[in-house]
C-alpha cells in the first residue's frame, strides 16, 4: 500500500535518534526501511516484533513465566524471534527429512527442546569455564556441546523449565549466552593466541573487553537490520576469517605510528557472499571500540531492513562504497578523520588454527588439538578441562575453526598433555583430513538443512585417512547442511552444499553441490562451480578421492589446491 505523504511515520521508542545526514535529504516513502533516511515503518514481521519490545526483555518472561508453564505457554513471536536475543533457537523435530524443510510450517519443524549457544568472546576459556559447560552439556543437553566455526559451543535438547538454572550455572562463572544469535552484534572472533604467541604483531584482546563491557547487552546496539559478526586479531596468520565478517580489525604496524589495525567491513557468505572490504585506515588499540560502534551504529541507522535477504551490511557497503562508507564513519559518527594505514601482510602459511605444539612469549607453550568436525560432548570436555589442570594450565581457547587450544604449558609437561589428549581421539598431529574438515549442525538438529553433515564429515574423514594415507597436502573441506554457508563452503578448498540430488537409479538421495578451490588468507576468493556437478552422498568419498588423485598427479611444483582447481578443466573436476 502506498504512504500517505501527508502522513509522517512514527519512530519506535527503540530506534535512537536519527542522525543528521549529509547531503540526504529525508523523504516520507518507505525505501529500504533506513532509519538514518527517516524510514521507521516496519516493512515485515520481524522488524515489527522487534519494534514491539525489545530481543531483551524476553529473559524476564522465560525466567518468571515460560521456565513454569512449559513449552506451550511461549508466545510464538518470543518462540522464533526474541529468544534468539538470549541464544536459543527452536531445534528440530526429530524424523523430518529434508524434503519437507522448505515445506513445512515452522511449527510443524519445531521440537519442543532448543538450541543454546554459549557466547565465548575471542574463544577464551578457564578450566572452571569448561568445566561448568561439561556439567551443563551432561545435566540438562543430553551430553551435546559442539564447537562452532564462531568460536562457540552449542547445546542441544535443551527443555525451556531448565534454561534459568543453565543460565544460573554459566552465569556464575562468568560466562553467558546475551546476544548469542538474534539482530544483535554476535559472539566477537580473536586469535586464540592473543597475548601470547611470539609473532603476535598486537594483542586486541583489550578492545574485545571493551566492546563486550560497554556495548554488548545495550539496547542502542539491540535492534540492527540483522546479525552482525566482528573479528579482531594481531595475529599474523589472519586466524579469525575476517575477510567475511561484517567488521574486522587485522594487525598492522603503521610505518610511523606503530602496530595497530587495519579496518575491513562488509564481508559475509550466506546465499550472497562477499568478501569485506579495505577501508584503508589504521586504527590504534584504545580506538578499535569506538570505531567499532560508529560501524554498528552506520549499520542500524542506514542498513535496509525492508527485505530480511538484503539486510546484512555487506549490502550497504556494496552500495555506497570504501570511500562513502568511510566518509560517513568519520563525518557523522567519529567526527574525526582517521589516519591512512597499509594493508596486512599475506600470511605465510595456509593453515591458521594453531593445531600442534608452539612455544609461547614466557617459554611456556600452547597445545593445539583437532577434534572431529567439532563434535564433541559434555564427558569428553571435562576430561580437557582436567588434564589442562593436571598439566598446569588455567586457560583454553576455541578457534574459528572448531579446534581447541591449550595455554601455557610448561616444557616438560607438553608431551604428557599431547599423549593425553590423543588418548582421548583429540589430534594433536592430524591428518590432513582431520583438521581441513568441518560441518555445521545440519539436519540432526537444524531446522534449516536438508542433508546430514556432522556424521557425514565424521565418516569422510574416516575414509580419505583410509584412501589417501600419503594425502600430507593442507586441504579444507567444508560441509554445509543447506545455502546458508554456516559452515564457510565458498571459501574451501572443497565446500559441499546440501541438496537433495538424483542418483543413478532416479530416486532422491541426499547428496552436495560442489564448489571448489575457495579460500581466506592466501588468494582469497570464492570457489567454482562445475555445471551439473552434483555428487550423492554414498559416492562422496570416491569423488574426493579421485579429485586428489587428479590433484596429485597433475599440480605443479608448490601449487596449492585452490590454484590447480583454478585452472584446471571441467573435465578434470568431475
Amino acid at each position: 500500500m502506498a504512504t500517505n505523504p501527508d502522513q509522517v511515520e512514527a519512530q519506535p521508542a527503540s530506534a535512537p535518534e536519527a542522525p543528521r545526514t549529509t547531503g540526504a535529504r529525508k523523504t516520507r516513502h518507505r525505501g529500504e526501511g533506513q532509519w538514518g533516511m527517516g524510514h521507521f515503518t516496519p516493512l515485515n514481521a520481524n522488524e515489527q516484533f522487534k519494534k514491539d519490545d525489545d530481543g531483551l526483555n524476553v529473559r524476564t518472561r522465560i525466567e518468571t513465566i515460560y521456565a513454569h508453564r512449559g513449552f506451550d505457554s511461549i508466545d510464538p513471536t518470543d518462540l522464533r524471534g526474541r529468544m534468539r536475543w538470549w541464544g536459543l533457537y527452536t531445534q528440530r523435530k526429530e524424523g523430518i527429512d529434508g524434503g519437507k524443510t522448505a515445506i513445512l510450517e515452522p511449527h510443524e519443524l519445531d521440537a519442543e527442546f532448543f538450541m543454546l549457544r554459549v557466547r565465548i568472546d575471542g574463544g577464551r576459556l578457564t578450566v572452571a569455564q569448561l568445566n561448568a559447560i561439561a556439567e551443563v552439556s551432561q545435566q540438562y543437553a543430553r551430553g551435546t556441546a559442539d564447537l562452532t566455526d564462531r568460536q562457540n559451543i552449542q547445546f542441544h535438547w535443551i527443555r525451556i523449565e531448565d534454561v534459568p538454572a543453565v543460565w544460573q550455572k554459566l552465569e556464575a562463572v562468568g560466562l553467558s549466552t546475551t546476544e548469542a544469535c538474534g539482530d544483535t552484534p554476535r559472539t566477537i572472533l580473536g586469535s586464540p593466541v592473543a597475548g601470547v604467541a611470539a609473532n603476535e604483531i598486537i594483542d586486541g584482546t583489550p578492545a574485545i573487553d571493551e566492546i563486550q563491557r560497554r556495548f554488548i547487552g545495550d539496547p542502542a546496539f539491540s535492534n540492527l537490520p540483522r546479525k552482525f559478526k566482528t573479528a579482531i586479531s594481531g595475529s599474523p596468520l589472519l586466524d579469525v576469517a575476517h575477510e567475511i565478517n561484517d567488521i574486522a580489525f587485522v594487525g598492522v604496524v603503521h610505518p610511523e605510528h606503530g602496530p595497530g589495525f587495519d579496518l575491513w567491513v562488509g564481508g559475509g557468505l550466506s546465499t550472497n557472499p562477499k568478501l569485506g572490504v579495505r577501508l584503508g585506515a589504521w586504527v590504534p588499540l584504545h580506538e578499535v571500540a569506538d570505531v567499532w560502534a560508529g560501524v554498528c551504529g552506520i549499520f542500524r541507522d542506514y542498513g535496509y531492513r525492508r527485505l530480511r535477504n538484503r539486510a546484512r551490511l555487506k549490502f550497504l557497503v556494496a552500495d555506497w562504497g570504501p570511500a562513502k562508507f568511510r566518509q560517513v564513519l568519520e563525518d557523522e559518527y567519529l567526527k574525526y578523520q582517521l589516519v591512512d594505514g597499509p594493508a596486512p601482510v599475506e600470511p605465510s602459511g595456509v593453515w591458521r588454527d594453531h593445531v600442534g605444539v608452539h612455544e609461547q612469549l614466557d617459554g611456556n607453550f600452547y597445545v593445539g588439538f583437532a577434534p572431529r568436525v567439532g563434535r564433541v560432548d559434555g564427558a569428553l570436555l571435562g576430561k580437557v578441562a582436567a588434564l589442562a589442570a593436571e598439566h598446569g594450565s588455567d586457560r583454553l581457547r576455541t578457534t574459528a575453526e572448531q579446534k581447541m587450544l591449550v595455554l601455557d604449558v610448561p616444557a616438560e609437561k607438553v608431551a604428557s598433555l599431547v599423549a593425553g589428549l590423543e588418548a582421548l581421539d583429540l589430534r594433536v598431529t592430524p591428518s590432513p583430513f582431520r583438521r581441513g574438515t568441518m560441518a555445521c549442525t545440519g539436519i540432526e538438529y537444524c531446522k534449516l538443512a536438508i542433508v546430514e553433515t556432522k556424521e557425514r564429515g565424521r565418516s569422510l574423514i574416516d575414509e580419505l585417512e583410509a584412501r589417501l594415507p600419503g594425502f600430507d597436502e593442507p586441504l579444507t573441506i567444508n560441509i554445509n547442511g543447506c545455502p546458508n554457508a554456516c559452515a564457510r563452503i565458498q571459501t574451501a578448498d572443497i565446500g559441499l552444499k546440501g541438496q537433495l540430488v538424483t542418483d543413478d537409479q532416479g530416486n532422491q538421495v541426499e547428496g552436495y553441490q560442489v564448489h571448489l578451490g575457495g579460500a581466506l588468507g592466501l588468494d582469497a576468493g570464492f570457489g567454482r562451480k562445475v555445471r551439473g556437478l552434483k555428487v550423492t552422498k554414498d559416492g562422496l568419498a570416491d569423488y574426493i578421492e579421485r579429485l586428489l588423485t587428479r590433484f596429485q598427479a597433475e599440480r605443479s611444483e608448490g601449487e596449492r589446491f585452490a590454484q590447480w582447481a583454478a585452472r584446471a578443466g571441467e573435465e578434470q573436476l568431475s
